[in-house]
């Protein structure tokens, strides 16, 4: 049974397409990872589904209910975490905790019960009484948590919530996801940490340049690819060229499958082997063809595995081309100056 469906979303930002129909389905009570580079379109999404930004064309409905025809129903079951949230740095952090229960109109009682509750759950004991402008990173986001599960949500919508912190706030993030999830709550994880979806979704999509590319279970997405992930290299994988003349080789074996050339690692070629006899028959094909094995490595299929077969481009490749492009224009502005 779905909580949440998004279907056929449309959004663009001028002449930026930020969402090309945009489709996706969310499971009841699961935990649901959106796994994507910066600019693919994740913050847009969640926005559009907690009815903080309006689509250009599409459908949200969320618990049964009309996103775009009834917001104000759809809020009250839905917590939102932000990327980046302003807060207050005069008030303490229990004060804010006591401002979101009010903006929910939470009777006093509940509000404050539910208040110590969430100190116990996420370790806030020591300092939720200072003044928030003292705060860590990690204090910030568990903060941050608390106040999107004040009024307990029946959908929980995460955007990249443990980016920049450090192992203990990630794993202590973790494990209350974990046992929300176990409790019944819905939950979206956007994230571009590959780690952090595989390790704690029970479904997920991948989501570039607007619109999705792969969804499932990241086992079964992963399971797709076969038992054996391989990047190959031989000493000859001076140009492109080379690289394809290996490339038909590798298509004519049984059992080698889904192979992409690499270009950003220096013409390797990637694929992927049901079992290792294909690739036996490979290294003597290579061999009788000519060409010397500069590197032959095996591994288990990920998930950055999964993103290169849909897109050609590993997720860390994407990264770095988007923080590239952002120095780029950076240099710009500050030449103009």
């Amino acid at each position: 049974m779905s909580f949440v469906e998004l279907k056929d979303i449309e959004k663009s930002y001028g002449p930026v397409k930020a969402l090309r129909k945009f489709t996706l389905s969310i499971p009841k009570g699961s935990l649901f990872g959106l796994l994507g580079p910066n600019g693919s379109g994740k913050s847009t999404t969640l926005r559009i589904l907690c009815t903080l930004l309006e689509p250009d064309s599409g459908e949200v409905i969320v618990g049964g209910e009309n996103a775009l025809k009834n917001p104000r129903g759809v809020r009250k079951k839905i917590g939102y975490v932000a990327q980046e949230v302003a807060i207050d740095k005069i008030l303490s952090g229990r004060e804010l905790l006591q401002l979101h229960g009010d903006l929910y109109h939470l009777p006093r009682t509940f509000r404050n019960s539910k208040i110590q509750e969430l100190i116990a759950r996420l370790d806030m004991s020591e300092w939720i009484d200072r003044r928030t402008g003292s705060y860590s990173g990690g204090m910030r986001r568990r903060l941050d948590l608390a106040s999107g599960l004040m009024h307990e949500p029946e959908l929980l919508v995460l955007d990249e919530p443990t980016v920049g912190l450090d192992i203990e706030s990630r794993a202590a993030i973790w494990s209350l996801l974990r046992e929300l999830c176990a409790d019944g709550t819905t939950i979206l994880l956007s994230s571009h940490y590959l780690e952090e979806v595989d390790a704690l979704s029970d479904q997920m999509a991948i989501i570039d340049s607007g619109k999705v590319i792969a969804s499932g279970s990241p086992d079964e997405l992963k399971s797709k690819l076969g038992n054996k992930r391989v990047s190959l290299k031989v000493r000859e994988f001076s140009n492109e060229e080379e690289a394809e003349k290996v490339k038909s080789i590798i298509e004519n074996i049984k059992g080698l499958h889904d192979i992409i050339l690499n270009r950003s690692q220096g013409f390797s070629l990637n694929f992927f082997a049901d079992d290792s006899e294909p690739l036996n028959i490979l290294r003597t094909q290579l061999t009788n063809a000519g060409y010397d094995i500069f590197a032959l490595a095996e591994s288990r299929p990920s998930l950055d595995d999964v993103y290169l077969q849909a897109t050609g481009q590993t997720l860390m490749d994407v990264e770095l081309e988007i923080a590239s492009k952002r120095d780029l224009k950076k240099e710009a502005k500050q030449a103009m100056r």
